[in-house]
């Protein structure tokens, strides 16, 4: 098979799945459900692809196989890093490791009636360690930790399985 036609695939793919992804979280959120400090964190790389996916497909169409084998192994390290933060927030949701303290961290208190209205309309705390959508028994984070080594292999074997 073609080296570029196999790299178009491998980056349609990777993009198709940041699309579902993001689109996903849109429609998560139009229904009510806000994500925590750590589920913007994770949408981070599906932005990503969206400009290294093309990038990748483009280069390996015009024959320019570094900057091709570039973009795919950047995708791989970035979507490994996700599965690694996912992972950790996961363990956060089942309260393996402590998160980070803007999101899961213990809630202060007012020292008078006024402050606590106050804090009432201007803070609005999603917790980073109580998941609030459960899929076939796994979280979002649960779930992006698969999807994203997923991802991450198939950039990565993408990226190393280029030739010349």
């Amino acid at each position: 098979m073609d080296c570029a036609l196999e790299s178009r695939n491998a980056s349609l793919l990777i993009l198709a799945a940041a699309v579902a992804a993001i689109g996903g979280a849109w429609i998560y959120e139009s229904l009510g459900y806000l994500p925590c400090e750590l589920c913007y964190k994770e949408r981070i790389p599906y932005y990503a692809a969206f400009a290294l996916a093309p990038l990748a497909a483009f280069t390996a169409q015009m024959g320019r196989e570094r900057l091709a084998r570039a973009a795919f192994l950047l995708m791989a390290l970035i979507f490994a890093g996700n599965a690694i933060l996912s992972l950790y927030h996961s363990g956060v949701e089942w309260k393996v490791f402590a998160g980070p303290s803007d999101c899961s961290g213990p809630l202060s208190t007012a020292s008078s009636v006024a402050e606590f209205m106050k804090q009432l309309q201007t803070t609005k705390v999603v917790r980073c360690d109580e998941p609030n959508l459960w899929i076939f028994g796994l979280t979002l984070a649960n779930w992006n930790v698969a999807i994203s080594a997923a991802l991450a292999a198939l950039a990565g074997y993408a990226g190393w399985a280029r030739r010349p």
